[in-house]
């Protein structure tokens, strides 16, 4: 199984168009730390092609550092994209494929069709170029990938429904996938949202080889600190890495996978290389992510 890195950052990138927070400025100097785009993930098993995981708005600068196959003038680089919720920055790339030429495959839970049909109709305007064609995923229900070694598990890994949908009947939270190769063995769980840790969420952490997990925030009172936002990051569904119960406390205690933190703020100060806070991250045996690792398995 290989597995790459598209996009490690949370919504808006890094560094975001509008903030000149001190990690953002040192991204634009490029003195300390690395631009990044915002988050998405390709993954393919030992046979069959690549899938996106999360159609990013930085989509069509991701795609192109896969391989194109060599089987027409409109190859696509993938079979399918498997969205882990229906917010903006991970749904907005799917309009950037609608130069298929043909259906693009959509998996994700019915929560997120509904959001997307209802709230935010990308389904609809993609099936009016060049189709769509969509698949359910069920909670701790596996499933296979055609045309590939994968299998893919959906799990619920709490959160709120996208700001676009307050008054609206749909009620939906993010999933974490486990994803399986039946070829060579691999198994890789990604979790780019995630609003709880529970037992059911570091099970499938320890039973893996590769985990990618969110690392959004450092504290949870971050963004009140730099006087962007008075909500706190567990109010929007990011589990702070730093402090107990946090994030980086509980992959610390996991021995078995390789652990990387994605989907990154671009406030958080994990980003800056020399950072005592990258340092905590490094000690707890956790690495940073970044656009472009790609991980064999």
């Amino acid at each position: 199984m290989r597995v790459r890195v598209l996009g490690s950052a949370a919504g808006g990138g890094f560094p975001q168009w509008n903030c000149h927070c001190g990690t953002c400025e040192a991204a634009r100097v490029g003195v300390r730390a690395r631009p990044r785009t915002q988050s998405s993930l390709a993954i393919c098993g030992d046979d069959g092609p690549w899938f996106l995981v999360n159609a990013s708005p930085d989509a069509r600068q991701q795609l192109e550092t896969l391989a194109l196959p060599a089987d027409g003038v409109r190859a696509a680089p993938i079979a399918g994209v498997l969205l882990t919720d229906a917010e903006i920055d991970h749904t907005a790339g799917l309009l950037l494929l609608r130069e298929s030429a043909t259906p693009v495959c959509v998996f994700g839970s019915a929560g997120v069709e509904r959001a997307l049909r209802r709230g935010y109709p990308v389904l609809e305007m993609l099936e009016r170029y060049c189709g769509a064609k969509w698949q359910t995923l069920k909670p701790g229900r596996t499933q296979a990938l055609e045309g590939s070694s994968l299998s893919v598990e959906p799990f619920d890994v709490g959160g709120d429904a996208p700001l676009y949908l307050n008054g609206s009947d749909v009620d939906l939270e993010a999933s974490g996938f486990v994803f399986r190769d039946g070829a060579g063995g691999g198994v890789v769980t990604y979790v780019p949202g995630l609003a709880r840790l529970d037992e059911d969420v570091l099970a499938r952490f320890a039973a893996s080889d590769l985990v990618l997990v969110d690392g959004t925030f450092w504290r949870d009172d971050e963004l009140a600190r730099h006087g962007i936002s008075g909500r706190s990051a567990r109010e929007m569904g990011h589990v702070p890495l730093s402090g107990p119960g946090g994030t980086l406390e509980a992959l610390a205690g996991l021995q078995r996978p390789r652990k990387a933190l994605v989907h990154i703020n671009n406030t958080n100060p994990i980003l800056l290389e020399d950072s005592a806070e990258r340092e905590a991250v490094l000690r707890a045996g956790v690495e940073v992510a970044y656009d472009g690792l790609e991980v064999q398995l």
